[in-house]
């Protein structure tokens, strides 16, 4: 296993220990030789992932429909920034690049995040 796809929304959480978790998570994939896949965006819990994984030397691929970066929360410092035209497109993408997936609770609500 060498990247794991990881959903957890754009949002922070009601209790600052969702992005201190968050950032925690991004440091243990780094320190298992794991490589990030997720949304692509610069805010809420998935962007400190992607921070904490870039900050502690790792590898992270975004991907983000066009819709989305146009508004500019596109993260622009990644190893590599996918944008494609839909959400379902960014899924899809998603699911081709990674071995394994980590999905936040309430990202279940959304069941075509993890029914592909």
């Amino acid at each position: 296993m060498k990247t794991i796809a990881v959903y957890c929304g754009s949002g922070t959480g009601n209790d600052p220990i969702y992005m201190n978790e968050a950032m925690k998570l991004g440091e243990v994939l780094v320190a298992h030789g794991l490589d990030l896949v997720y949304g692509g965006a610069t805010v809420g819990c998935m962007g400190a992932v992607a921070d904490a994984v870039m900050e502690s030397g790792g590898k992270v691929i975004g991907v983000i429909p066009k819709k989305l970066a146009n508004v500019e929360i596109a993260h622009e410092h990644l190893t590599e920034l996918h944008i494609v035209e839909t959400m379902h497109e960014r899924k899809a993408l998603m699911a081709e690049r990674a071995d394994g997936f980590i999905v936040k609770y309430e990202s279940i609500l959304h069941a075509d995040v993890i029914a592909f």
